[in-house]
Parts: C-alpha cells; structure tokens; sequence
C-alpha cells in the first residue's frame, strides 16, 4: 500500500472521527437545550396561571378621594340625609334630606353645587329604596310623593355632559296612601315594574298597605296607576321599623327584636307568616337591611353582629333561618348593600368601616376612615366609589374590590346559598338575573375531572395492560407486527369524533339497550373463560393445527357473536324483567337516576382513547423484559404463567405503572370527549348512570363567554391552574413509584 494511500485513509478517518465528535456535542447541546426550554415552558406556564389567578385572593383596598361641605341656598334646607349616592360616572352626588330637599354635587369641581330641588311639602315621614334609587315623603292627607334622580347624559363638541334632575316615577301627583286621610308616621316603599308597594303605619297606630298598579297607554304611552288598600292585621303594637322586598312579597315589621314575617303577594289576603325572634345572643337589634336582590335579610345588633336569614325549606313549607353571621368592631350604624352583588358596608359609632361579602362569609375590609358617627353610607352602581356623610361634610372613597365572592372557602367548602335547602358544593357561574349569587365552588369539577378519569381507566386499563401483557409475551411476532401498530394508530383518532360518535350514537344505543349492556359486561368474560376450558380438551390434533400464537384469533368470533347476542336479547330481557322499562325500574324501583350521557358512556368512549397510550407503553415495558430471565425461569421448570407472574411482570413493573400514570394524566386532560359525552353537568355523584363536568370540558365551555379579567374569568384560570398541579402531582407521583420499582427489581 503506498504511504498516499495510507496518508488519506489516515485524513479520512480523522476527518470521520470529528464529524462524529462535533455530532455527538451537537446532540448532546440540543437534547440539553430541548429538555430546558421545556421546563422554561411548563414554568411559564406556570406563572402565568399564577399571575392571572392572584388577584382574585387580593385584600379589598380603600383609599381617600374627594372631600367637600355640603353647600345649599339655603341653610335651613340643609337637613339630615333620607340618601346619598353617586351616578355611574362618579362624577354627581346626590342627596335626598329629610325636609324634601334634593341637592347635586360635581366631584370633579371639589363639591360644586350643580343643582337642586325642593318638595315644598310638610313632611310627616320619609323612606327610601337605595336599590331602586327612590325617596317617599309622606305629605299631607295621608299620602306620598316619590322622587328619583335622573341623570341625563350627552356628548357636545366630544366631551361628556351630565346635567341631573328630579323626577317623579310614579307620577307629580300625591298618591293616596291612607283613604282615611291619616298621617302617615312610618313608611317603607318597594317596586317593580309599573307597580309601586307603599307599607306605612299611620298616627292612630294602624298598620296599611297600598299597592298602586300602573296601566301604559300604548297609544300614548302615558301610564295610569290604580290602587288598592288593606290594613295589616298582627302587626305588634309598637313598630320600630317596617321594610318591604324589591320583589313585592314579603314586609318586615320589627319590634324590639322581634320580626313579624308578612306574605304580601296578594293584597287582599294578607298573611303572618311568622314571628321570630332575630337578635343575636346577649345584644338588641338596631336595624333591617336587605342584600341586592332582596332575598337575604340582614339584621344589625347593637354589638356589632350582623346575622343574614333567608328562606328554606323545611317540612314541606319555607321559613326564614338563620344562616351565618358577621361580627363588625362596635355596634353598627349604617348598613348599605353592594349593588348586583351579595356583599354589604357597615360604618360603626366609632367610625370604623367594615366590607363583608355574604356568599363568601368573610369579611374583606376594617379600618377606621372617620371619627364618630358617620350619619350617613352610600356605594356607587360599579361599587368602585364610597360616600360618608359627617357633620355636613361628604367624603369619597375609592374601592378597589374586585372580586370579593371569591374566597378560600367559597372555592372549597360547602356554602349555605339563597334559597337552598341547606350548604352544598355548586358551580353555577351565570344566569339570566342580575340578582344572581355566584356559585363558584371548584369542588364538584374537580369531582367530576377525577371522576371521568377513574371510569376511563377502570374500562382501559385491564383491557391495554392484558392485551399488552398478551402481545409482548404470547403473541407470535408475525400477528404482533400487525396488532401493535394497529393499536398504536388507534391514537391518531381526533377525540372530537370519538366524543361526537359517544353523544350521538353510542349514548343513545346504551339508553335503548340497557340489559344488553349488563349481559355484555357479564356474558363476555364468561364466554371468553368457556371458550379458553373447551379449547383445552379438544384433540391435540385440531390444537396443533392453530399455529403458536396465534390462538387469540378464535376468540374474534366469540366476541362479535356475544355482542350481538347480547344487543339482540336485550329488548326480550326488558319487556319481561321491566315491563319493557328498563330506566324507569332503575329511576323509580331503585332510585337511581339515569342520564343519558353518563359516565358509563364517557368510559367506554374516553377508555378507547386511552387504551392506546397505556398498551404501546406497557406492551414495551413487557416485550423489553431481557430473554435470559424468562429462559432462565423456564428452565427451572416454571410454567410459562408463573413466569410471566413472577418474574415477567415485576420487572416490566415501573414501565407498566407508567403506562398507567400516562393514562390517567391523559383522562383527566382530556376535553372533547367528555364535553361531548356528558351533560355537563356539576353534580357530585358517584352512580356510573349520571353525568359530570370535568375542568377541561368546563373551560372550553365558559371561557368564550366569560368577561375577560372578571371573577368569572379569573376563576376559570384557577380551574386550569388546579388541572396543571393534578396532572403535575400524578406525574411526580409516577416518577418517585417508577424509580422505586425500578430500584427494587432492577437486579433480577
């Protein structure tokens, strides 16, 4: 060989040996860089969850604003404040004083007096709605003028104007209340509608309720109100406050700390629902409130409880019960609602202000904003912006409290919601009501997430993990190279189409084959095993004939017959076992409730998809098992089942049990499927015949509707955050298993 030769064989394989080192630190950089932008990734993610979630759990914050003396024309006119509020701007006060006296201020011009507006009437007494922003003065002749503020915006030359003024919603005209004539010494006024409710107790002592109906001419649209009287009947002989609901069905008499329940619906049959005692342990009862919507009565106690009741039902009828209560630092002197949402304001004799939110049970805010007695509260309709009124002087506030109805306890305890029978774990984000009470409890689609997950596997995992125990280890490697890939392909299925053929067509099928469903679950092992015992005493010959292997193909036949024999019995077994009813046996003999998208549908369907994951994982787990094992076990004289058994399965055992894991992280991500398959439903119910929501599917429903950075919204992110630390704890879990496993049959 000449040296040239040797020379460039010599280059050449220095060449080759740094391609190979330069590949070789090639890859090793770009498997390293990979697997930390990975991590990068998931942290970003992670944080970002984080970011979006924090500000549901932040503190409410109150900070000064605007402060001003009140000025009028007229000094005598000033008065004691009936209501303060504030329009939707932010930008006008108004204040409604006990003389009939109405007066606007511009914030943004330090306290200006814009307008103003007096009754000149001789004022006998005077309530308010600060919900339905209305004042009622009781003028002479035993009737009342109800005033409201109005704001009137436009926009010349592109800048907002807002001019205010008083109107009368139910007409300038007094409105009768007393047909006597009487004078009327206390009032409470509600409304809906066209109609106008008005309780009033009148100098003589007696209690009267008129109710005024509004007619719209729809020729002319003028509205003509008619009205009808009754005195109230039961009414204690001293009445310290009176207070009527927004939806006009029940009236509040107090007396001491007693409260006469009144069902007020028909005015012409008055009824005394009930008297309760509603003072706290050891204190009196200062005042009656109500929260937005009017379905939660609030009473304050002079020891600062504040308790909240509702109506339940109890014993077939509804009472009004004790629900939970508040504690403020010192007896409460204002109480005014948040507007279009459970929460409330209380201001203390010691001028300490309190923010609690009901649904929550928590109070947000304390601190102390004035010194004594605050004479009055107000909230703005976005419950940015608070008005305290002392000495003649206003002061605003602003208020930053976005999302009070989510709390700790909220989102993971039982809540005791209006109107419910007793605490319960719901999600029910919207309605069609703006007096709604989010119900935000992530309890029952966690519920529902491991729920559809545990069905899931409980089809696939003792299906993939004997089919892949099978393959690997029974299988001929002919029919093993078209029966692997063959699963394996199985997992490029879009889930869209499984869940679309589970909702349309396989939920149906079950709902109409019930007892083919149970024949099936039952008949097919038991077929399976008859055939395996037949199999064994046939001839030699005949067994011989089926080559090593390949003897799970006989059993092809067995399952389609048994599945159609099965479907095909199914109407037979009904009509004799069920009178032809199988659902409604299950429904009314039983008890057991029956939807037709269940999670008996959503296992089979989310099992299909699983079933691929879990067999290619653990059917190499089981097939990677080194030869000399298994030989060595043979050997020995073991059979081919201790040997898979004893030695087999506990070294594929991590692989396995990964496999698993793989599985079951991918139930509980799964989205199409089960938003497809089930109802939707949030209900925590452990029976295999109902439905479930899962957070996936609970995100892809809600999140286009949500309002983007409301409690709403944010809490759905807290629903992708909880599903990330699901799936990040059940891989942690596998991994530390895994290693375990791993170490310990790591040396056979």
């Amino acid at each position: 060989m000449s040296t040239h030769t040797q020379a460039t064989k010599q280059i050449d394989a220095l060449s080759g040996s740094r391609k190979r080192w330069l590949t070789d630190r090639l890859a090793k950089y770009g498997v390293t860089a990979g697997g930390i932008l990975v991590l990068v990734a998931l942290l970003l993610i992670f944080f970002y969850l984080l970011y979006v979630v924090k500000p549901i759990f932040d503190s409410a914050r109150v900070t000064p604003g605007t402060e001003f003396s009140l000025q009028v024309s007229n000094d005598a006119a000033l008065g004691k404040a009936v209501l303060l509020g504030v329009e939707e701007q932010n930008e006008l006060v108004y204040r409604f004083n006990d003389q009939g006296g109405v007066h606007f201020y511009s914030l943004p011009k330090q306290g200006e007096l814009v307008s103003e507006f007096s009754l000149n009437e001789t004022i006998s007494s005077f309530a308010h709605s600060a919900s339905q922003k209305m004042v009622a003065y009781g003028v002479a002749g035993g009737a009342i003028k109800v005033l409201s503020p109005r704001f009137n915006v436009s926009y010349p030359d592109n800048q907002r104007l807002i001019q205010p003024e008083v109107v009368f919603p139910f007409g300038e005209a007094p409105l009768v209340v007393d047909e006597q004539g009487r004078s009327l010494t206390q009032l409470s006024i509600a409304s809906r509608d066209n109609d106008l409710l008005v309780a009033a107790i009148t100098d003589a002592g007696k209690g009267v309720l008129t109710r005024f109906s509004g007619k719209e001419n729809f020729m002319t649209g003028e509205v003509t109100f008619s009205s009808t009287q009754a005195e109230i009947t039961g009414l204690p002989a001293k009445v310290d406050q009176l207070l009527l609901t927004p939806n006009l069905r029940f009236l509040f008499a107090r007396s001491g700390n007693e409260v006469s329940v009144f069902d007020v619906r028909n005015i012409n049959n008055l009824v005394l629902r009930s008297v309760l005692t509603m003072n706290a342990p050891g204190a009196n009862i200062s005042q009656l409130s109500l929260l937005s919507g009017g379905n939660s009565l609030l009473v304050s106690n002079d020891d600062g409880t504040i308790s909240q009741w509702f109506e339940v039902a109890k014993n077939g009828t509804r009472e009004f019960t004790f629900i939970r209560d508040f504690a403020a630092n010192s007896a409460v002197e204002q109480v005014t609602a948040e507007v279009n949402r459970k929460g409330f304001i209380t201001t203390s004799a010691n001028g300490d202000l309190d923010i609690f939110h009901a649904t929550g049970g928590k109070r947000l805010f304390s601190a102390p904003l004035a010194k004594g007695d605050i004479s009055a509260l107000a909230i703005s309709p976005r419950n940015s912006m608070l008005l305290l009124e002392k000495d003649h002087q206003i002061a605003s506030f602003h208020v930053e409290n976005e999302h009070p109805e989510v709390t700790m306890k909220a989102l993971w305890t039982k809540v005791w919601y209006e109107g419910y029978p007793e605490p319960q774990y719901v999600w029910q984000s919207t309605s069609g009501s703006s007096d709604f009470e989010s119900k935000l409890s992530l309890i029952p689609i966690s519920f529902g997430t491991l729920k559809a997950a545990f069905y899931a596997l409980l089809f696939a995992v003792p299906i993939a993990i004997a089919g892949a125990v099978y393959t690997a280890y029974f299988m001929s490697p002919g029919l093993r190279k078209v029966v692997k890939p063959t699963v394996e392909i199985m997992e490029a299925l879009p889930t869209v189409i499984l869940g679309f053929l589970a909702g349309l067509w396989l939920a149906p099928l079950i709902e109409s084959h019930l007892p083919g469903m149970v024949i099936l679950l039952v008949m097919l092992p038991v077929s399976v095993l008859l055939v395996a015992f037949i199999w064994q005493h046939l001839p030699k010959k005949l067994i011989n004939s089926v080559p090593q292997g390949w003897q799970s193909i006989v059993l092809v036949p067995v399952v389609v017959v048994v599945g159609w024999l099965s479907f095909a019995l199914s109407p037979w077994v009904e009509t004799v076992l069920f009178d032809g009813d199988a659902r409604g046996f299950l429904t009314n003999e039983l008890g057991i409730g029956f939807d037709q998208r269940n999670s008996l549908v959503v296992g089979i369907a989310m099992g299909f998809a699983v079933i691929p994951t879990i067999f290619s994982i653990a059917e190499d787990a089981v097939f990677s098992v080194p030869r000399h094992l298994t030989n060595g076990s043979l050997a020995l004289g073991a059979t081919p089942w201790q040997t898979l058994t004893r030695v087999v399965m506990l070294t594929a055992s991590p692989g396995i049990f990964s496999a698993v894991m793989m599985g079951l992280g991918r139930a509980v991500g799964e989205t199409m499927i089960v938003l497809m398959a089930t109802g939707n439903t949030p209900v925590m119910d452990l029976s295999i015949f109902s439905g479930m929501r899962t957070l996936a599917a609970n995100i892809a429903v809600e999140m286009p509707e949500a309002e983007v950075n409301s409690s709403h919204y944010r809490v759905l992110f807290l629903a992708a955050f909880v599903l990330f630390i699901f799936t990040f704890m059940f891989n942690t879990v596998a991994e530390f298993v895994r290693q375990r496993l791993r170490d310990k049959y790591s040396s056979m």
